[in-house]
């Protein structure tokens, strides 16, 4: 490991971030905390990540730390490993024009004033000198922590012409600080936000899944849908629905089931809106797009589940899905949310909970010289939904009633 970064014992980002900013110093070169994580100190919030910023050349760095590894070598960005952690170290530069709304044609190593002018946001173009502890502010972004403003830097228009998704960005921000968006700004995004079309959507479901992810989400869809987001960020038409619901939700609830409880809010406004492929809009994985079909397809049968038996009760709440469904509706303060609850927690208590292990399997099938086909699996079921009715006491009750079936060729055991 290099000099001053320790592999062991692991340190804290703000500690390995501290080393990185030391060695840096010592050998003649500017080095400071840049962005959200001055950002968040200020606010005593407690910052997850710290970046370094320095007018260290990137073949510079590398030869400080011999774990440094380029990963933008264009952009001035190295990751540099640090007692256990990630430390990214920039080179402090200014941009030159932005050809696909995402990134730069070229970038020229500049000063600490410039690189703050390229930055998005003033409460994200801080820096901070790590051994004085001394706030380094070229853009006024202070002044904006102070009054609970997202303010972009310089032209808010041209700010978001560079990457258009500062648009969703500004909203997570003010959402998550619970900061307002500055007039300007806001009309900037509002009037880029057709173009969010363009962007990748894996960048704007990353984007989706961290508002989604924090308390804050109920506020967050607020913005989107006031921001005219919410459209071009789903792939669906506009529409204002207030996500009355996903406020409500559980502090802790999960990004698919807010989503799930956003595309309601929606589909209850009217129009095409909460209806739209919202797999492909966010690029979901196999896992997120199976709970969000589940979620929504149990959230549609809660109104008729307590009239189904007992075994369609239970094969119904151990489904995919059925416990957000059941969230979604509480934060729906839907009338039979309460009575539901106390059915599947009811259920829930039986023995061997919603799921109990079948007493009849196919092995007992194939000894009793059946051949696996489409028979297995209608045999199956039914003695396992009146295994969930009651019907069988035990194993041997249940291996009985499937030889008095085969002996007498009923439909079920």
């Amino acid at each position: 490991m290099s000099e001053g970064c320790p592999a062991e014992p692991a340190l804290s980002a703000r500690e390995a971030a501290i080393q990185v900013a030391r060695r840096l110093h010592e050998a003649g070169h500017v080095a400071y905390f840049a962005g959200g994580c001055v950002r968040d100190a200020l606010l005593e919030l407690d910052p997850q990540d710290f970046d370094v910023a320095t007018d260290a050349r990137p073949e510079t760095v590398q030869q400080l730390f011999r774990s440094a590894r380029l990963v933008g070598e264009a952009f001035g960005v190295v990751l540099v490993r640090c007692g256990g952690r990630t430390i990214e170290v920039a080179t402090f530069r200014s941009d030159g024009p932005y050809h696909d709304g995402r990134r730069p044609q070229m970038v020229h190593f500049s000063s600490p004033q410039e690189d703050a002018q390229r930055r998005d946001f003033t409460v994200n173009g801080l820096f901070q000198d790590p051994s004085s502890g001394e706030v380094i502010d070229f853009v006024g972004g202070r002044d904006d922590l102070s009054r609970g403003v997202i303010r972009a830097i310089g032209s808010a228009d041209d700010r978001i012409a560079e990457d258009r998704l500062r648009t969703i960005r500004a909203v997570r921000f003010s959402a998550r600080l619970g900061f307002t968006i500055d007039g300007a700004t806001m009309e900037a995004i509002r009037a880029a936000a057709p173009g969010l079309q363009a962007v990748s959507r894996e960048r704007i479901g990353i984007e989706l899944r961290k508002m989604l992810a924090h308390p804050t989400r109920g506020r967050a869809c607020q913005l989107l849908e006031e921001a005219l987001l919410d459209g071009p960020t789903l792939a669906e038409p506009c529409v204002v629905s207030g996500a009355p619901s996903v406020g409500r939700l559980a502090p802790d609830a999960d990004w698919v089931t807010a989503l799930a409880a956003w595309r309601a809010d929606r589909r209850s406004s009217g129009g095409e809106a909460g209806t739209g492929d919202a797999a492909a809009a966010l690029v979901l994985s196999t896992a997120e797009r199976q709970l969000l079909e589940g979620c929504e397809q149990c959230l549609a049968m809660l109104p008729g589940w307590l009239g189904g038996s007992i075994a369609a009760r239970m094969r119904q709440a151990a489904s995919r899905g059925f416990l957000q469904a059941l969230e979604i509706a509480r934060a729906q303060c839907a009338p039979g949310a309460a009575s539901w609850r106390s059915e599947l927690e009811a259920l829930a208590a039986r023995p061997g909970g919603l799921t109990p292990p079948s007493l009849v399997t196919g092995d007992d099938l194939t000894a009793r010289g059946l051949k696996p086909g489409p028979a297995f699996k209608v045999i199956l079921d039914a003695a396992y939904d009146r295994q969930l009715e009651g019907g069988f006491v035990d194993r041997d009750s249940a291996l009985a009633a499937l030889e008095e079936q085969l002996r007498t060729g009923a439909t079920r055991p």
